[in-house]
Order: C-alpha cells, then structure tokens, then sequence
C-alpha cells in the first residue's frame, strides 16, 4: 500500500534562494536611503585654480536669496553660529560654502561672518573647475 509509505523530508531550495535575494535587495535599497543626501542644488562659479579639497565636516548652502541651507534645514545667521557653536571643538571643524553662481559676496561674507563667530577657523568656498581652459 503506497498510501503509508513514509516520505523522506526534503527541503525546497528555490524559495530559499528567492527569499535571500528579496532581502539582499530590500538591504541595498534601505542603505542607499540612508546615505545623508547633501545635494545642494547650486549652480556653482568657475575657477580656473579650483582644486579637489577632502571631504568637509560641514557643507553649507547658500542660494541666491542669501538662504542658508543645511541638511534640508533654512538657518539664518545667528541660528547658523549657535549651531556650530553647539558642535564640539568649533575651531577644528572645517566648513565648505557652496555658494550659488548668482548670490553676491555680501551674502557670502555674512555666512563667513556666522562661521567665524561661532569660532571657525577652516571655510572654504566651492567652485567647478572651469572647462576648457
């Protein structure tokens, strides 16, 4: 009579393999969302000595309106220095103002300003390379 037979166990595989895939996929997609996003959407200004700098601490926004944009935050100036304040060892973090193509050097020496109250000491200004020099 087959109908008592005893079946040996077997494990399936497929749905195995199916079920790691779906995992390492869902991984991959979560971390690629965790990476902080700091595009700062600026049309930066050219210059024919801008140079490659380490990755700073800080990038800081700053459109044509005189905004300053962090990490999808608007701060004014005086928010910006209690900020950087409140950072520990103000005076060794380094801090790169990306600056849009149309904002004027007023508004970028008042960020500066901000910086350097809070006890700043390292600013940079972002720029492209200038093509075809």
């Amino acid at each position: 009579m087959k109908y008592f037979e005893t079946k040996k166990a077997r494990i399936e595989i497929i749905p195995m393999i199916d079920i790691m895939f779906f995992l390492l996929v869902f991984f991959i997609m979560v971390t690629l969302h965790m990476i902080p996003n700091a595009g700062l959407a600026a049309r930066l200004p050219t210059s024919s000595t801008a140079q490659a700098m380490p990755k700073p601490q800080i990038t800081l926004g700053v459109d044509k309106a005189g905004l300053i944009h962090y990490q999808q935050q608007t701060l004014s100036a005086g928010q910006l220095t209690l900020m950087l304040r409140a950072r520990p060892q103000p005076d060794q973090l380094q801090v790169t103002i990306a600056g849009d193509r149309d904002t004027s050097l007023q508004q970028l020496m008042r960020v500066m300003d901000a910086c350097r109250a809070a006890g700043v000491t390292k600013v940079g200004l972002a720029a492209q390379a200038a093509s075809g020099s």
